[in-house]
C-alpha cells in the first residue's frame, strides 16, 4: 500500500509507487464444517479425523449447557468480530509524536486539517482480523459501527470484496439526531519512523467517553450475528467506542449462545486495570469468562504481575472460569499456547520484516482457525507464527495481510529462529511439572521425560497438503 511521508510542520505529500497492490482473495474453507457440530468442538469427526499426529490437541472446550445441541445447528460463520472497525491513514513521519497528551492531540488536529488522498487510506483495527481469517478459508462477520460519510462507505466495500459480512451496531434514531463526530468512521493515523517504529493517533484518544457511548443495548440483529458465529473476537480498542456494560453483555449474550469468546486485551489492557470501576469490571469478566486469552509477554506480565510468560499464562488459566488456551506472543522469540494439560512452544520465522503492523491480527486468525478445525496444538501454532511472519514481510495492514500463498511458501521453506538458550532457560523448571511440547527445525522427533521435540515438517504434515490444494484452487477459480 501507499505510505505517505509528512512532516509535521508543514504536513507534506510526497507520493511514493504502491508498494503492495491490495489483492481481494475469495474465501474459500479448507475443511467443510458440519451444522451438526457441537458448539464448543466446531470440527466434526469427518472433517478432523485426517490429522494423525501424536501430540496434544484441544482439551474440552468447556461443559456442554443445555441449549448447546440446539444452538450448534446454528453455527453457520466462523469468526465474528466485535467493534474497533476503524480507517488507518499511514503516514511516513521524520519521528514519532511525543507521548503528552497535548502534544499528541496538536498534532492530530494538524493531520486532521489536510486528510490526504484516498490512496493512503486502509482498512484497520479489527478488520486486519477479520480479512486474515477470510483469506484463511474462514467465514466472517465484522460487527460494528461505520458511519455514513466516505470512511464508512470505504470500509464497507473493503469488508464485501474480502467477503466479509458486516453486521451494523447502530441505533438509528440516535444516529439521524445526533449527526456529530460521534456518529462517524472511525480515523487511526498510523505513523511510522525511519526505523519502522510505529505511534498511533485517533480522534478517539480524546474523547472523555467512549466514542459510541450512545449505544446502550444490543440490537436483535447483533444478537443473531453472535449466535450464529463459532466464535467472538474482541480487544482492548473495543473499550474505545463501546461502553464497558454493552461489551460484557456482548460476551454474556456470546455464551448463552454457545460461541467461544476470544479476548486480545493488547496495549489498553494497562489502561484498563487503572481504568473506571466499570472498564476493570468488565476486563475481569473477559479474563475470566474467555474461552482464549491472547496477549504478548508483557501484557501478560501487567495483567498478573509475573514476569515469566509461562507462570503468567498459568495464572490467567487458574483465575479463568472458561479458559482454555492461553496464548503469549513473544514477537522475534515466537509464541507459547499454555492449556491445563501442556505447555507448547514453537520458534518465529526469520524474514524480512517490512512492516509489523497487522502481524498479531494474523496471527489471531490463525489461532482461530487452529481451534475451530480441532487442529494439534503444535501444528496450530506453526502455523499461527507464519501467518503472521507473512504479513510482517508485507506492507501495512488490512487487504496487506498475508494472502494464503506467502503462508504456504513460509512453511514449505521454514527458516525458524531457534534460541535453544532462551527457551531452555524458560522451560527449564516446567519440565518435570508438566507436559512440554517444542516445534524444531532441525531436532528429529522424540521425547526426552516429559519434553516432546516435533520437527516442523512434522507438525505441519497434513496441514500444508490442504493449504496448498486450497491455494490451487482459489487461483484456479479467480
Amino acid at each position: 500500500m501507499h505510505h505517505q511521508s509528512i512532516a509535521f510542520k508543514p504536513l507534506q505529500y510526497p507520493f511514493p509507487p504502491r508498494l503492495h497492490p491490495p489483492n481481494a482473495i475469495p474465501s474459500r474453507r479448507l475443511f467443510p464444517l458440519h451444522l451438526n457440530t457441537t458448539a464448543y468442538s466446531p470440527c466434526s469427526a469427518s472433517s478432523c479425523r485426517s490429522f494423525h499426529i501424536p501430540l496434544p490437541t484441544h482439551p474440552p472446550r468447556s461443559l456442554p449447557s443445555s441449549n448447546s445441541t440446539k444452538n450448534a445447528a446454528l453455527k453457520t460463520v466462523d469468526v465474528a468480530t466485535l467493534g474497533n472497525l476503524c480507517v488507518d491513514i499511514v503516514l511516513n513521519v521524520p519521528k514519532l509524536p511525543p507521548s503528552s497528551k497535548g502534544a499528541r492531540k496538536a498534532i492530530m488536529e494538524q493531520l486532521s486539517s489536510s486528510p490526504p488522498d484516498k490512496q493512503y487510506w486502509e482498512a484497520g483495527g479489527n478488520c486486519n482480523v477479520a480479512i486474515a481469517a477470510a483469506r484463511l478459508g474462514l467465514n466472517c462477520i465484522s460487527i460494528g459501527y461505520v458511519g455514513n460519510e466516505i470512511y464508512g462507505k470505504f470500509l464497507l466495500d473493503v469488508l464485501r470484496d474480502e467477503g466479509i459480512g458486516m453486521v451494523a451496531m447502530n441505533e438509528e434514531a440516535d444516529a439521524v439526531n445526533n449527526p456529530s463526530a460521534s456518529h462517524q468512521t472511525l480515523l487511526c493515523w498510523v505513523l511510522v519512523d525511519p526505523s519502522q517504529k510505529h505511534g498511533f493517533c485517533s480522534p478517539a484518544d480524546f474523547f472523555e467517553e467512549p466514542a459510541f457511548s450512545w449505544m446502550s443495548t444490543l440490537s436483535e440483529e447483533v444478537k443473531r450475528g453472535i449466535k450464529r458465529s463459532r466464535i467472538l473476537f474482541c480487544n482492548g480498542y473495543d473499550f474505545d467506542e463501546l461502553c464497558p456494560g454493552l461489551i460484557m453483555s456482548a460476551v454474556d449474550y456470546a455464551i448463552e449462545a454457545g460461541t467461544s469468546v476470544f479476548f486480545d486485551p493488547g496495549p489498553r489492557g494497562k489502561n484498563l486495570l487503572r481504568g473506571t470501576v466499570e472498564e476493570q469490571k468488565a476486563l475481569r469478566h473477559f479474563l475470566r469468562m474467555s474461552d482464549v486469552l491472547l496477549l504478548t509477554s508483557d501484557e501478560a506480565e501487567s495483567l498478573t504481575g509475573i514476569a515469566n510468560p509461562i507462570l503468567a499464562g498459568q495464572e490467567l488459566l487458574r483465575t479463568g472460569v472458561r479458559t482454555k488456551w492461553v496464548v503469549v506472543k513473544m514477537g522475534p522469540r515466537g509464541s507459547i499456547l499454555i492449556t491445563t494439560s501442556n505447555i507448547t512452544c514453537a520458534s518465529a520465522f526469520k524474514v524480512k520484516v517490512m512492516d509489523t503492523v497487522g502481524c498479531g491480527d494474523s496471527f489471531v486468525a490463525a489461532i482461530a482457525f487452529g481451534f475451530i478445525h480441532n487442529i494439534p496444538l503444535v501444528t496450530t501454532l506453526a502455523f499461527a507464527n507464519a501467518v503472521g511472519a507473512a504479513t510482517a514481510m508485507g506492507c501495512g495492514a488490512g487487504r496487506n495481510v498475508a494472502a494464503l500463498k506467502q503462508v504456504v511458501e513460509l512453511m514449505e521453506a521454514p527458516n525458524l529462529n531457534e534460541d535453544d538458550e532462551f527457551w531452555n532457560e524458560l522451560l527449564g523448571e516446567h519440565l518435570d511439572s508438566q507436559e512440554v511440547t517444542f516445534l524444531s527445525k532441525m531436532i528429529l522427533n522424540g521425547s526426552n521425560g516429559r519434553m516432546n521435540r516435533v520437527t516442523f515438517q512434522k507438525a505441519v504434515s497434513e496441514l500444508l497438503p490442504k493449504l496448498k490444494s486450497s491455494q490451487l484452487e482459489g487461483t484456479l477459480s479467480c
